[in-house]
């Protein structure tokens, strides 16, 4: 499957990277790819990942079915009316659209505050600015080691979805099969997403409390 993982940070390598060797044809997009490629960091990263291609936001989106948003919340939205390219919010119509995102405001230091309202979502937003696209939330409760290895852990825990499409859906949870993600629950439609997104703040407080991001949430039916 043609995938396209906008970001070049610590998640869009890790989904980047694990998606290629799951076999799928992957695209990473960034704003400048010349620039990206000039950082040692990512230029050792992609060294080791020959099958992943660079590309502009828009380069990458256009051709990919799957298109991962894995950016920082705050900018998400100008990100994907890159991606969406000059089709502007059609650009993304009919593309499963896997929002990873979290809106973080670290302008008062550490922890964050949660940029979205209790009574919205960066999901809903994507949703709202990019009506023909196939929005799903999913992944943004762990971290990015854990997204694209969750065997690392004993019991690799729960991930959740949202999401208007059912069978957008599906297609997004084969994948987090794929990844290794054991237990998947779909949480109902985009509006759930809000309650995924505003997790965070305890996921950040008990980060503090073991001292590891190498954590995950354990949803235990009676």
């Amino acid at each position: 499957m043609k995938i396209a993982v906008l970001g070049t940070g610590m998640v869009g390598q890790a989904l980047a990277g694990r998606l290629s060797e799951l076999g799928h044809d992957v695209v990473v997009g960034t704003r400048d790819p010349a620039s990206t490629l000039a950082k040692e960091e990512y230029a050792a990263w992609a060294a080791e990942h020959p099958a992943v291609r660079l590309a502009t936001f828009a380069g990458a989106g256009a051709p990919a079915p799957v298109v991962v948003n894995a950016t920082s919340g705050v900018v998400t939205l100008d990100v994907l009316a890159q991606a969406a390219g000059a089709g502007g919010g059609s650009g993304l119509g009919g593309k499963i659209v896997m929002d990873i995102s979290n809106g973080l405001d670290f302008s008062r230091g550490f922890p964050p505050l949660v940029t979205a309202p209790q009574d919205d979502s960066i999901a809903e937003q994507v949703q709202r600015a990019h009506p023909d696209a196939l929005v799903v939330k999913t992944l943004n409760t762990l971290t990015a080691e854990l997204m694209a290895h969750p065997e690392v852990l004993a019991d690799p825990g729960t991930v959740f979805v949202s999401g208007d499409d059912p069978d957008a859906k599906h297609v997004v949870t084969g994948l987090l099969h794929q990844l290794g993600h054991t237990d998947v629950l779909d949480l109902g439609d985009i509006t759930t997403a809000r309650g995924v997104e505003w997790m965070m703040p305890a996921w950040l407080r008990v980060m503090g409390a073991v001292g590891t991001a190498s954590f995950n949430w354990k949803v235990v039916r009676g």
